[in-house]
């Protein structure tokens, strides 16, 4: 038994479904659209078994693409979820027969609240086709599915209509990458187009020094620290250099090292550092690769310190450079 041949004969299957079902797209698919467009409140998805998986899905696709929207089961329609339905409001019922007992249970009910209903089924004549204000065709020639029972090229064609349906309203509403990302704040996207400076860098117990600190006193406040790195500040408290544990290291090699000496003298002066903490946290990792250093001080246009940003924090927060 060719197990890879098998494989691959399922994506034929699928494939040529879904190029059927693209060419046969019509007035309708256009009617679903406006209708969706012109819901004045949610885009209500239902379907039982696997349609009502994909509905699922299709229902969190459209939330997170700018059309509001939910998953409502059948059953738990008729067990008191029906008032989740509002008069403005629209419902997109998916079944590939169209004659799923519970969900043409709701239909009649759909019907009275007087809301536009757009039916997904492979059958135009059934109940879920004749109480259908806008019909979407799902029909398929044949499952992938070898005994032709379990739902397979079926449920890819549905997910790819409501995927084709999200990306149509997406188009048409100028969708754009900040809109996502803004749904999605917890993303890889929604970091880097929303998360800042401000919001990881650390503001409480600097290590931060003066420039008549020695370095035993550099050394202890690097270790309360726990940045590997001390700021040296002058009198009138403007940040001036930076002593890394690099170049204490270097220190050490140094003749005549001694603890007693002033830090400032092995601190590298005039260090970057960077004022606008509402810049984005990814141009920040920006910066701190391209200058190959591993804190980034912030400082108030007179030089003096707010806060730092380490890297270990932009990359514990999931933040990559653009």
């Amino acid at each position: 038994m060719n197990l890879i041949k098998i494989a691959q004969e399922t994506f034929h299957i699928e494939a040529d479904a879904l190029n059927k079902a693209a060419s046969r797209l019509d007035q309708n698919f256009l009617d679903a659209i406006h209708i969706i467009l012109n819901t004045k409140g949610k885009l209500i998805i239902t379907g039982v078994g696997k349609s009502g998986l994909v509905g699922a899905k299709m229902a969190a696709t459209f939330a997170s693409t700018g059309t509001s929207s939910f998953f409502l089961h059948p059953t738990e329609a008729l067990h008191g979820d029906l008032g989740m339905i509002g008069k403005e409001d629209t419902l997109l019922a998916i079944s590939s027969s169209g004659e799923s007992e519970e969900l043409t249970k709701i239909l009649p009910h759909i019907k009275r609240f007087d809301i536009p209903l757009i039916g997904l089924t492979g059958n135009p004549k059934s109940s879920l086709g004749n109480y259908a204000d806008v019909f979407l065709d799902i029909s398929v020639e044949k499952e992938a599915c070898p005994l032709g029972i379990a739902p397979t090229t079926s449920t890819t064609l549905t997910m790819a209509l409501g995927d084709a349906l999200a990306v149509a309203l997406m188009k048409h509403k100028g969708f754009k990458e900040q809109d996502f990302a803004s749904f999605h704040p917890g993303g890889s996207l929604g970091k880097k187009l929303f998360v800042k400076i401000k919001d990881l860098m650390k503001t409480e117990s600097l290590p931060v020094i003066n420039t008549q600190s020695t370095l035993k006193e550099a050394v202890v406040a690097m270790s309360e620290g726990k940045l590997g790195t001390v700021l040296i500040i002058d009198e009138n408290k403007h940040f001036t250099a930076l002593l890394s544990d690099g170049d204490l290291r270097r220190a050490l090699m140094q003749e005549g090292f001694s603890l007693e000496h002033l830090a400032i003298d092995y601190a590298t002066q005039n260090p970057k550092s960077y004022h606008n903490t509402e810049l984005l946290a990814s141009d920040a990792l920006e910066i701190i690769e391209n200058e190959r250093i591993q804190l980034l001080p912030l400082v108030k246009e007179n030089g003096e310190i707010i806060g730092v940003l380490h890297i270990h924090d932009l990359i514990n927060a999931g933040i990559k450079s653009k």
